[in-house]
């Protein structure tokens, strides 16, 4: 393993970078690059076959057995050491587990070379695009297209609630949905309550895909009109609605269910 060059300062250049990178979606978005926060993203990372640019560590973690085997999965990416000041900074987590990743955005396919796509539409809260996008990957969705209006999908909010999640899907951001569906040569499945069919009642194999709306104003009249098969989740329970990360889940499960 490479030896890792020590950073004290909060004024050194590649310190104030990866600050930036946390509290900045704009900054995310020019470099293209993001940090993962702790052993469990970077092991998922690392499971999809890919590696970090860069790791950070605090002195603590030197000492820390499951940091040292990521570490050495990784002999050839370049180590920095932070102090525990500059790495709490750089971590949201109120106790730091002392590694965070610099990772590259992953390379992303069209919509017309996928078989099981969402189209999320001002998914503002990070938690619930987080969650979405972690039943997404665990439902076997190949990408998701989100709107200019959604949360940033590679915060670290975001990326601490999909678990792993992005690394094996397609992430789309700023996405043109209305451009994307009327490309799309598969059939667009959009919740509805003014609708007839219920969910069980729609074939959801083949190549489908999912258009979630908003979390308080639902998707938009634009978006709804071009769906091909308008659907109800039924709800026998004494609840009106659900919100859009667990309906966003039983669609997923319903289609994966049906593709088996």
């Amino acid at each position: 393993m490479p030896d890792c060059k020590h950073i004290s300062s909060r004024e050194n250049a590649f310190f104030k970078s990866l600050l930036r990178l946390t509290s900045s979606s704009r900054e995310r978005r020019d470099t293209a690059q993001t940090l993962l926060d702790g052993p469990h993203l970077l092991r998922a990372w690392l499971d999809s076959g890919r590696l970090p640019a860069h790791l950070l560590i605090s002195p603590l973690a030197l000492e820390d057995a499951e940091i040292s085997r990521l570490r050495a999965e990784c002999p050839l990416v370049p180590c920095t050491l932070l102090d525990d000041a500059l790495f709490k900074q750089l971590s949201e987590l109120k106790t730091p587990n002392g590694l965070l990743a610099l990772i590259d955005f992953p390379q992303t396919e069209a919509a017309q070379e996928n078989d099981f796509v969402l189209l999320l539409e001002d998914i503002q809260d990070p938690g619930n695009l987080g969650s979405i996008l972690r039943s997404a990957a665990a439902a076997g969705c190949d990408a998701v297209y989100l709107s200019q209006g959604c949360a940033d999908a590679w915060s670290p909010r975001v990326l601490r609630a999909a678990m792993g999640g992005h690394f094996v899907l397609a992430i789309n951001e700023s996405s043109d949905l209305l451009e994307i569906a009327s490309r799309f040569d598969g059939r667009l499945f959009a919740a509805s309550l003014a609708a007839k069919t219920t969910l069980y009642e729609c074939d959801l194999r083949g190549k489908i895909a999912f258009a979630i709306g908003n979390e308080g104003a639902g998707l938009s009249a634009e978006l709804q009109a071009r769906a091909q098969q308008p659907f109800i989740i039924p709800m026998p329970g004494k609840v009106e609605s659900l919100n859009a990360a667990a309906a966003t889940a039983v669609c997923l499960f319903e289609a994966a269910r049906q593709r088996r």
